[in-house]
């Protein structure tokens, strides 16, 4: 069966989004449309304001442009819920809500709503590991270790140290699986940070792709 998902990774101030082909039978991805859309609001405008502006622009710039490619699943990355900024929160889950309807309204379909853990973790289980690294970057004692591989505590990034700027590192990876996407990068080459929202759309697509594919599927 053929599916053409659609990811989003949302954010107040660039939203990624990714289009992939994926047939259920025999696993065979193709991307469509890899890109993000960076919002442009007057600055006099409240925050509540901006919100509405923002949700048209991408309503605009992205669903009526590809509400007709034949999307049958839609997954977001869900907001994070432990932000030291408690306004931060409520702002970013409003907004989530506000393209989620917006999405559902073009296309009418439920969206599908998968954590950053289980979108790494599925899209890219060789990240998976025992934590080795303390929040200054020095080594756990093998002791704490050997604990932790006791009791199975395998984490996204547990290999790396905490200082590790993951969004580069899923973006390397995607980068090595879809070679053909062709990033953008800034006057003096740069890579622009809205690639970053666009490959973790991705990232949440291909970590759904595998949830349903291995998880979903057993008994």
């Amino acid at each position: 069966m053929e599916k053409i998902i659609l990811g989003m990774d949302i954010s107040t101030t660039c939203t990624g989004v990714s289009l992939v082909k994926y047939d259920s039978e025999t696993h065979k991805k193709e991307m469509m449309y890899i890109g993000s859309v960076k919002f442009k609001v007057p600055k006099d405008l409240t925050t509540e304001q901006s919100l509405f502006v923002k949700s048209k622009q991408f309503t605009e710039d992205f669903i009526e442009k590809y509400k007709n490619v034949g999307i049958t699943d839609i997954v977001i990355e869900a907001p994070l819920p432990n932000s030291n900024n408690i306004l931060t929160v409520h702002t970013l889950a409003r907004f989530n809500g506000m393209l989620s309807q917006s999405i559902y309204d073009a296309t009418g379909i439920t969206p599908y709503y998968i954590s950053s853990f289980d979108a790494r973790k599925f899209a890219f289980p060789k990240l998976m590991s025992i934590r080795r690294y303390d929040k200054t970057d020095n080594l756990y004692p093998i002791e704490k270790v050997l604990k932790s591989l006791k009791k199975g505590e395998l984490t996204p990034f547990g290999s790396y140290t905490y200082s590790t700027d993951k969004k580069y590192v899923l973006w390397e990876l995607i980068s090595e699986e879809y070679p053909e996407i062709e990033w953008q990068y800034g006057k003096t080459g740069n890579l622009k940070k809205e690639n970053f929202d666009a490959s973790d759309s991705l990232v949440a697509v291909l970590g759904f792709i595998n949830y349903t594919k291995y998880w979903l599927t057993e008994p």
